[in-house]
C-alpha cells in the first residue's frame, strides 16, 4: 500500500463522504473513488459500504482506519526525526522535551539545570502541552523525549526510566471544612456535592459527560478551585504551585503517581541519552 492511498482512505473514512473528502484533499472526486476501488481490489476486502446517500465503514474498513492512522503517524515521525538528525549533523544539535504545562515544574527545572552542567549538553527546547498530549507528541516525532505520569499516561512502546513516585492530594479552596483534616479518602472527595472533579478533554477533544466543570489547563483549573467551583486530585508535588487561597490534603487511598522520562526505543540520539542520564542521576 502507498501512503497516498492511505491518506485518501483516511480522509474518506473520517468524512464518510467522497465529496467532502476530495475537497479536504484538494483533488477531484473521480480519482479519489478510483484510488479507493484500487485499494479494495489489492486488499481483497470491501472497506466501505456505499449507498446513494450514505457511506459507512465495514469491519475491515474500521481496522484499516486504525492501522492507516498509525502508519501515517509513523511516516511523519520518521520524517521529523530524520530532519532533526540532519540538523544535528550540521552543527545545530538540540533535543525537544515534552512535558505537561503546569505539572512537575520543580522536577523539570532540576532536570534542566543538571543536564546544562554536563560537558556535552545541547539546547533543550521545552514543548509544554495539555493533559495527556506528551505521549502523542513523542509518538509522532514532534518530541524526542517526554515526562509521563503513570498510571494516567501510557508508556506502552517507549523505553523509560523512573524519576519519582509520590502520593496524591486533593486541592481545595482554603477554608473548606476538609482542609482541617490530616488526610481524606477517595470516597469523601468524589462525593463532595459542592466541589465536583473537573472534566478533561479526551484524545478527540470531546469532554466526557458529568457534573464537573470543563478544564483546559492547570491555570484555569486552579482558578475554578479558588472560586469554589471544583476540586482536584493531583500528585503531591503540585503543592509548589498552589497560591494562598488553595489548600491540599493527602488522599490516603489514591493510587501512587510515577513520573518517568520516556523516549522511542529506536532513538540513537546522543542528546536524548545524555538528558536521560542526567535525569536518572539527579
Amino acid at each position: 500500500m502507498e501512503t497516498r492511498e492511505l491518506r485518501y482512505f483516511v480522509a474518506v473514512a473520517e468524512e464518510l463522504h467522497f465529496g467532502r473528502a476530495a475537497q479536504r484533499l484538494g483533488i477531484a472526486q473521480p480519482p479519489l473513488s478510483r484510488a479507493i476501488h484500487q485499494l479494495e481490489r489489492r486488499l481483497g476486502a470491501s472497506l466501505l459500504e456505499r449507498t446513494s446517500r450514505t457511506v459507512t465503514l465495514t469491519e475491515a474498513g474500521s481496522v484499516l482506519l486504525q492501522e492507516a492512522r498509525a502508519a501515517l503517524d509513523a511516516v511523519e515521525a520518521a520524517e521529523r526525526r530524520t530532519r532533526r538528525a540532519a540538523l544535528a549533523a550540521t552543527g545545530r544539535p538540540g533535543v525537544v522535551l515534552a512535558t505537561k504545562a503546569g505539572a512537575s515544574s520543580e522536577l523539570v527545572a532540576k532536570l534542566l539545570d543538571a543536564y546544562a552542567a554536563e560537558p556535552d549538553a545541547v539546547t533543550v527546547d521545552l514543548l509544554l502541552c495539555g493533559i495527556g498530549e506528551q505521549e502523542r507528541l513523542l509518538r509522532d516525532g514532534r518530541a524526542d523525549v517526554a515526562l509521563l505520569h503513570l498510571p494516567f499516561d501510557s508508556a506502552s512502546g517507549f523505553d523509560t526510566e523512573e524519576l519519582r513516585a509520590e502520593g496524591q492530594v486533593v486541592v481545595l479552596p482554603a477554608g473548606h471544612p476538609l482542609t482541617g483534616r490530616t488526610q481524606v479518602r477517595m470516597a469523601e472527595v468524589t462525593e463532595l456535592p459542592d466541589l465536583p472533579l473537573p472534566r478533561w478533554p479526551g484524545p478527540d477533544g470531546a469532554y466526557p459527560e458529568g457534573p464537573g466543570p470543563r478544564a483546559r489547563d492547570h491555570a484555569q483549573l486552579l482558578q475554578l478551585i479558588a472560586l469554589g467551583r471544583a476540586c482536584w486530585i493531583a500528585p503531591e508535588s503540585c503543592r509548589a504551585q498552589l497560591s494562598e487561597d488553595l489548600a491540599a490534603v493527602p488522599v490516603l487511598d489514591a493510587p501512587m503517581v510515577t513520573t518517568v522520562i520516556a523516549w522511542p526505543p529506536q532513538s540513537r540520539s546522543r542528546a536524548v541519552a545524555g538528558l536521560v542520564r542526567a535525569a536518572t542521576r539527579h
